[in-house]
């Protein structure tokens, strides 16, 4: 069901699900809607006294949702100076005209095109240069990673990459596949370590067990370090 509040003097609408949960749970997600579950014998008036008393946390990750969407959905020109998010580093776009060619120095996005005024050409450019990039970082990545688990007897697994709206990644143990967020790429790479590591884990634990995190931090001991840095650009895992 649809319920709404005021914190902080802000309407907030959210969606209330009854199901047999020991505490009351709330999550808010990348979209900018809030879900709150809680067990049936919880009174509507306890769980809004709950969310006034995570007011700050609520309101600081709406704005932080409202921030990337206007980053990932806002109108590009693809016009030299535009900034672009490439492993925890901002690129500077430079457009020139010439052959249709894409590549980094690391500072700077060089891009050429023949012409310069065709948005959507200067648009498919940059997506196929990011889609490169995950091609090649991702699987090394789970390269380096996978050696690791052979010997707990996970089967190597196959990659996708796509885009996703509210994880950085996600796994299925039984037909072996990892899938990560196209969008890591604008990650530091110690945080699609962190990614992978975690979805590796999940091959042995499915759930977020104390069983998980203790391996977890067995194998990666500064994981939350990690996942603080990727908080910075989203708070989606």
């Amino acid at each position: 069901m649809n319920e709404s509040t005021h914190l902080k003097g802000r309407e907030i609408s959210y969606e209330l699900v009854r199901k047999n949960v020991k505490n009351i749970n709330l999550r808010v997600r990348s979209d900018g809607s809030v879900y709150v579950s809680a067990n049936d014998k919880i009174p509507l008036s306890a769980i809004t006294g709950f969310l006034e008393k995570k007011a700050g946390f609520i309101l600081v990750a709406l704005d932080k949702y409202e921030e990337l969407r206007k980053y990932t959905e806002g109108i590009r020109s693809y016009c030299s100076g535009e900034s672009y998010r490439y492993i925890g580093k901002e690129l500077r776009l430079t457009v020139s005209h010439g052959k249709n060619d894409i590549a980094t120095d690391g500072v700077y996005l060089y891009l050429s095109t023949t012409d310069k005024g065709d948005i959507e050409m200067k648009r498919k450019l940059v997506s196929k240069w990011y889609d490169k990039q995950c091609r090649e970082l991702f699987p090394a990545i789970i390269n380096e990673i996978y050696p690791i688990f052979r010997k707990y007897g996970v089967a190597e697994p196959k990659l996708t990459v796509r885009e996703m709206i509210s994880r950085w990644g996600s796994c299925q143990p039984k037909r072996g596949i990892i899938t990560l967020n196209k969008r890591l790429i604008e990650t530091p790479r110690n945080c699609i370590e962190y990614v992978v590591m975690h979805e590796f884990i999940h091959f042995l634990h499915p759930n977020h067990s104390k069983m998980f995190y203790d391996l977890l931090s067995t194998l990666m001991p500064d994981w939350r370090e990690r996942k603080k840095t990727l908080s910075a650009f989203s708070s989606i895992l």
